[in-house]
C-alpha cells in the first residue's frame, strides 16, 4: 500500500475533503483527506488504526485566485487622479517612439510636461489605476512610478505573459499581438505581481542577459501561481528585438 500514490490520484482541489474506505484497515468511511491551501493531510478515525500523515502540493492558479477572494480584487483597485500636466502631445514623444518602434496612440502614451517624461499608463478593467514615467532627458530617476497601485505595467493580449523589467520591453512584447508583456519595474516580484500573473496559463521570464540569478528566482517564485513557467535566455534586452531572441520567444510560446 502506497498512501502517497492514493492521495495523488485523488487530485483534490484547494478546500476539498474526501471521505473514503481506509486503505490500511479497510473500514468504510473512516479515512479522510483534505487539501488546505496546498497542505494535504489524511487520517483514519478508527481507534485501532494509526494511519495519518501529510504532504505538500502545488496550488493551481485557480486555487490561488479563489483563496485570495475579495482581497485579490482590492489589490487591483486604487484611486489615481491623472495630473493636469499629463498631455496627449505625440509630437514630444515622436523621437522616443520612433527609436523603439512604438505606437504612442495605440499604447495610450502621454507626455509629462513638468518632468519631460513619456508616461505609460497602468490600466485595469479599462481604468487607469497608476502610471510610470520614463525620463526623455537626464532627469533622475530614469523611471518614476506616479501612484501606489501594486499592479505591474502590461501591454498586449493573450494567455501567455512575458515578464520583463521595464515598460518599453513590455510594450515591444505586446506589439506582436500574441503575448502580454508584463513589466515588474523593480528587482523583485511583489505579491501584487504574482497575483496579477496568476491569471495567465503560461509565464515566460525574459529578463536582461546579465540577470540570470534573478530570472531563476522569478521562475521559482511564480511556479506556485502560474501553471506553466518558462525561462527565455536572451542575447540582449528584448526591447532591441534581436531576431534570435524573438525567434526563441516564439518557439517557447508554441
Amino acid at each position: 500500500m502506497n498512501i502517497n500514490n492514493i492521495i495523488s490520484d485523488l487530485s483534490l482541489v484547494n478546500g476539498e475533503t474526501r471521505r473514503m474506505t481506509c486503505p490500511s484497515c479497510n473500514t468504510k468511511n473512516t479515512f479522510t483527506v483534505t487539501n488546505n491551501m496546498g497542505s494535504i493531510v489524511w487520517n483514519c478515525y478508527k481507534a485501532s488504526c494509526s494511519v495519518s500523515g501529510g504532504t505538500r502540493t502545488t496550488l493551481t492558479a485557480d486555487d490561488i485566485r479563489k483563496s485570495l477572494g475579495h482581497v485579490a480584487e482590492e489589490t487591483h483597485t486604487t484611486t489615481f487622479v491623472r495630473p493636469d500636466w499629463f498631455v496627449r502631445d505625440y509630437k514630444k514623444l515622436e523621437g522616443f517612439c520612433n527609436q523603439w518602434e512604438l505606437d504612442a496612440q495605440q499604447l495610450g502614451l502621454m507626455y509629462d510636461v513638468k518632468e519631460h517624461r513619456v508616461v505609460f499608463p497602468v490600466v485595469h478593467n479599462g481604468v487607469t489605476v497608476d502610471a510610470t514615467g520614463r525620463s526623455l532627458g537626464n532627469r533622475i530617476p530614469k523611471w518614476k512610478r506616479y501612484g501606489k497601485s501594486v499592479l505591474p505595467y502590461s501591454s498586449g493580449r493573450g494567455k501567455t505573459a512575458v515578464v520583463v523589467e521595464d515598460c518599453i520591453s513590455a510594450a515591444v512584447i505586446g506589439d506582436g499581438g500574441v503575448y502580454v508583456g508584463v513589466a515588474v519595474l523593480g528587482t523583485s516580484l511583489s505579491n501584487g505581481h504574482k497575483e496579477y500573473l496568476s491569471q495567465f496559463s503560461t509565464a515566460i521570464i525574459a529578463l536582461d542577459p546579465d540577470a540570470l540569478p534573478k530570472t531563476l528566482q522569478f521562475a521559482k517564485e511564480l511556479r506556485g501561481y502560474v501553471d506553466t513557467v518558462k525561462v527565455l535566455r536572451l542575447q540582449d534586452d528584448i526591447k532591441y528585438r534581436m531576431p534570435t531572441d524573438m525567434a526563441n520567444l516564439s518557439a517557447l510560446g508554441d
